[in-house]
């Protein structure tokens, strides 16, 4: 078992484990600690606090000091210096004619490294750009591209569903979504409704997964025939939250589908949702990253 503390260099980013050096912090309290790029300055995200040694990355570094007025001073020179940075950058792209988007700039806490990250459709030689920053800003610069739900994370936003970003409030990382999981939460297969912002798969497919999971186990699907207390039919359509049930009766089958709850019929055969093969491979591209 080590003592840790959870240092956050990010708003909702990944949180690293450092020695508390015998201080005690509390959420919220910046440090100052060395990571592989140099030293940086951090929140703490997560209290004092012990952990088994296989769940850390040795070796452990130890916090530098608690951050003192002026290292929060310098923080607010480092913000000022990436707007300016950035615009910087925006007009040396366009110099260069290179089809890439900026979207942040970040200064290392050390004033030793500048990170530009953007967003491109395919590979960009940016050789020349890297010099002609270097030769602007006098120190190492490095250009990262991200993928498009890097590029949300970073950016924020409101999402479909009128809330900001899952990505850039509390989700600490991005995990695999797949269309498999749409199918199995009863959505509509319809790119513009299950995609987000960055033109993905919606990152709460993934985080509602599990709860979907155990519903599934209680409710029958689509295309699904039950015995219903009204007699044998087949599941229309379904709200898996509540459980209700549409169900065209055998005995009625040109009538309107009637109402029953998931615990008012029992399954006798299991439906499957039919995709077309073209429809399918234009949804998989909403799984890239």
């Amino acid at each position: 078992m080590a003592e840790v503390i959870g240092v956050r260099f990010k708003n909702v980013g990944k949180i690293y484990y450092f020695d508390p050096d015998g201080n005690t912090l509390k959420q919220g309290d910046m440090v100052i600690v060395e990571t592989a790029r140099g030293i940086e300055c951090g929140e703490i995200a997560m209290e004092n606090r012990q952990i088994n040694d296989e769940g850390i990355v040795q070796p452990l570094k130890k916090l530098i000091r608690v951050a003192t007025k002026d290292d929060l001073k310098k923080m607010e020179e480092n913000a000022a210096k990436e707007k300016t940075a950035f615009n910087i950058c925006l007009k040396k792209i366009a110099a260069h004619k290179l089809e890439m988007k900026l979207v942040d700039v970040e200064y290392t806490f050390d004033n030793t490294k500048i990170l530009f990250y953007f967003t491109a459709d395919g590979r960009v030689d940016f050789r020349e750009l890297v010099k002609d920053l270097a030769s602007v800003f006098r120190t190492r610069i490095e250009l990262r591209q991200i993928g498009v739900r890097d590029e949300a994370k970073m950016l924020g936003g409101l999402g479909i569903c009128g809330r900001p970003f899952c990505c850039s409030t509390f989700l600490g990382g991005f995990q695999p979504v797949s269309i498999k999981m749409a199918k199995e939460q009863g959505l509509s297969l319809n790119p513009v409704k299950i995609s987000g912002t960055c033109g993905r798969l919606m990152c709460c497919l993934k985080y509602e997964q599990e709860a979907y999971l155990d519903l599934i186990r209680s409710t029958p699907s689509v295309n699904s025939i039950v015995m219903t207390p009204s007699g044998k039919g087949t599941v229309t359509d379904l709200n898996m939250l509540t459980g209700v049930l549409q169900v065209r009766l055998d005995s009625a089958p040109d009538a309107a589908p009637q109402t029953f709850q998931s615990s008012q019929v029992k399954l006798i055969k299991g439906g499957q949702v039919s995709i077309d093969r073209s429809e399918l491979e234009e949804l998989k591209k909403l799984e890239k990253d």
